[in-house]
């Protein structure tokens, strides 16, 4: 592979006058730089962006925490995410801590290290402080880490509001709630928007509180089983909806006609079970692109016009419910 010192070698300049053409800075005249990017071309030059990224300061990387790659959630996040970055000049570090608080500081210490400019926190942060400590500019998606740190939310408050309604006017009565894990500050305000509506009209309620990815499914089907009354199910993921429903079909129990079920994010996989599932949408590709154009502002010093953005969601219905 051709060297920056073979393109100096060809336009008869010094690696100076090369890398003042490559990274667009300093003076060059016109014939010299003709000069340059013809020799670039002829050699087939690729630059060393990570030697560019420290010459100019800023890499035009944006390193991007999850904690996991195995719900479509993630997935339609970080594809939202890259279309702003790919659209703005950007390029992304993409890192799985699996929600796990080393491995979320090794990539801390790793961005560091990379020279990225800026941080997207789509993870449960376990490392605030290390965090913050970085001087890395950094923009929360579907979380709030600090009130002096950007975030991206939903309305979570009012999708579980609207949750609750709906399962009411399909005529539940006894309703059973599946939190997965509550406390994430995102489950605990859709099931705080669903019970504030179950209070206010005298519902009573079931919840069950686990791992979002591999509930417990003998727990909740004990639950079902000790509570024949249970008539609704809000679960404050579609991941969950779609164990609920499976757990009620081996049961035999008929939804919506007995028991009627409402999930949360609208993922594909709810309209690829049958019934298709009602849920509750949040938008969260344009979650993951206003979290890359906030980070870009902040990388230019640009005022972010809401600095704690709340997406508006709303009511998907389909077959789960009456």
């Amino acid at each position: 592979m051709a060297t920056i010192k073979d393109v100096a070698k060809k336009a008869n300049v010094s690696v100076a006058t090369v890398s003042r053409v490559i990274n667009q800075k300093g003076y060059v005249n016109e014939e010299t730089r003709t000069l340059v990017e013809t020799a670039i071309k002829d050699l087939n030059y690729i630059p060393n962006e990570l030697a560019r990224s420290l010459f100019n300061k800023h890499s035009k990387l944006i390193g991007v925490l999850v904690p996991h790659f195995d719900t479509q959630f993630y997935a339609e996040l970080i594809e939202g995410i890259e279309n702003s970055a790919m659209r703005l000049g950007y390029k992304i570090m993409l890192s799985n801590t699996q929600d796990d608080a080393k491995r979320e500081k090794d990539y801390i210490h790793i961005y560091s290290q990379y020279n990225i400019d800026g941080i997207i926190v789509a993870s449960n942060a376990h490392n605030v402080d290390q965090l913050i400590k970085s001087d890395l500019p950094i923009v929360t998606v579907d979380h709030i880490l600090a009130e002096n740190i950007p975030s991206i939310t939903s309305n979570n408050i009012l999708g579980g509001i609207i949750a609750a309604q709906r399962l009411i006017s399909g005529g539940s009565r006894y309703i059973l709630e599946l939190r997965g894990p509550s406390f994430l500050l995102t489950v605990s305000e859709r099931s705080l928007g669903f019970r504030q509506v179950l209070v206010q009209n005298n519902i009573p309620y079931i919840s069950y509180d686990g791992d979002l990815l591999n509930p417990d499914i003998d727990a909740i089907t004990k639950i079902i089983k000790e509570h024949p009354e249970i008539d609704g199910v809000f679960a404050t993921s579609d991941f969950l909806a779609i164990h609920a429903l499976n757990i009620l079909n081996k049961m035999g129990k008929k939804v919506p006609e007995e028991v009627q079920i409402v999930g949360f994010d609208n993922i594909v996989y709810t309209t690829l079970v049958s019934p298709n599932i009602t849920t509750i949408e949040q938008p969260i590709r344009k979650m993951g692109e206003l979290a890359l154009e906030s980070l870009v502002k902040l990388l230019n010093d640009e005022p972010i016009n809401e600095f704690h953005s709340v997406l508006d969601v709303k009511l998907i219905d389909r077959e789960s419910t009456k």
